[in-house]
């Protein structure tokens, strides 16, 4: 597989997505289909109150269309497996959907109970980890990057381990969707990283087509999605997003190499944890001024633009640090 066959579906989605775009805001505008924003953020946020949301659908658009129209191929030959992601990565993206149609249906900013879309994440999680045991995509032997080897678990203990993993992934992406132009540049590198394991390891075509896809999908979504942003992703978007990706993680059988590339997904959602944690234990005292990070970093003074910035560049770092970590496990 050479470059350009995750560069072609990059461009592709690049230019489906940025269409689909084009028609998909006004008919969001025109269904009021606005954000709540909620009062616990800073109080700047509420200036966008209202912009569309569930603009992740043009991705998920593109996405899809790229796939199916390049990937035929490989499908011909057998190999299901961008479409296994795809669709896993839609059931996500459809409990998004769920939610946000909630909020705007009922104007206000919660939608779906977290129960509820634990039992729901949850499902489609051994859902799709039993389709990937069942099609001989997974094993049990965990792969630890950067050291090459294997740690041999229990089959019963891998599929709990991972069901977590990827319920978690999904959220942790769903928590960095908080500023313009957000999760979307920080999951660009991430995708990217994905797509060239296709290109860099025999027997996995249809991944590098779906990470260059997804890629090429979320560049153009920048353009509506960057500050100060015409349309948000919704829960629609970052649900997607967070099964796309862990779903290309365990579909190269690899999971552990999402603590490097989620780096920031994983601070975000910590920095969450340990707030609410410190604040329950200290009855009111707090670590952060705000959480998540990025709120933190916003009370001090840091513009969106900034922090976008910043926390892209350490995506970037984290997923070449990845690839040195994993680029010897198919060394021909």
């Amino acid at each position: 597989m050479g470059i350009m066959e995750i560069v072609l579906p990059a461009v592709v989605c690049f230019a489906i997505t940025a269409v689909v775009g084009r028609l998909l805001i006004p008919a969001l505008r025109r269904l009021k289909a606005g954000q709540a924003i909620k009062e616990i953020g800073p109080s700047w946020h509420m200036t966008k109150q209202g912009t569309p949301t569930m603009g992740g659908l043009m991705f998920i658009i593109g996405i899809g269309i790229t796939i199916l129209v390049l990937g035929w191929r490989n499908m011909l030959a057998g190999d299901f497996s961008h479409l296994y992601v795809y669709v896993f990565s839609l059931v996500f993206g459809a409990i998004g959907f769920i939610d946000d149609y909630q909020k705007v249906k009922h104007h206000r900013n919660t939608g779906l109970t977290a129960p509820q879309k634990f039992i729901l994440q949850l499902a489609a999680a051994v859902a799709f980890l039993c389709l990937m045991r069942y099609e001989g995509m997974l094993s049990p032997n965990l792969y630890i990057p950067f050291f090459n080897t294997y740690v041999v678990l229990n089959w019963v203990v891998y599929m709990i381990l991972a069901a977590f993993i990827i319920v978690g992934t999904v959220n942790a992406v769903n928590i960095t969707d908080g500023l313009d132009g957000l999760s979307t540049s920080v999951t660009i590198p991430v995708a990217a990283f994905f797509a060239v394991l296709g290109v860099v390891w025999k027997g996995f075509p249809q991944l590098g087509v779906f990470g260059g896809a997804m890629a090429g999908g979320l560049l153009a979504f920048l353009l509506y999605n960057h500050y100060p942003a015409k349309v948000f992703m919704g829960d629609t978007g970052s649900l997607f997003l967070g099964g796309a990706v862990a779903a290309l993680a365990f579909a190269y059988d690899m999971p552990l190499v999402l603590i490097p590339v989620g780096i920031v997904y994983i601070c975000e959602t910590l920095s969450d944890i340990l707030q609410v944690g410190y604040f329950k234990l200290t009855h009111g005292k707090r670590i952060f001024k705000m959480a998540p990070l990025h709120h933190h970093f916003e009370m001090c003074g840091w513009k969106e633009t900034k922090i976008v910035a910043v926390f892209t560049t350490v995506s970037v770092i984290f997923c070449a640090l990845a690839y040195l970590g994993v680029m010897n496990r198919f060394a021909y």
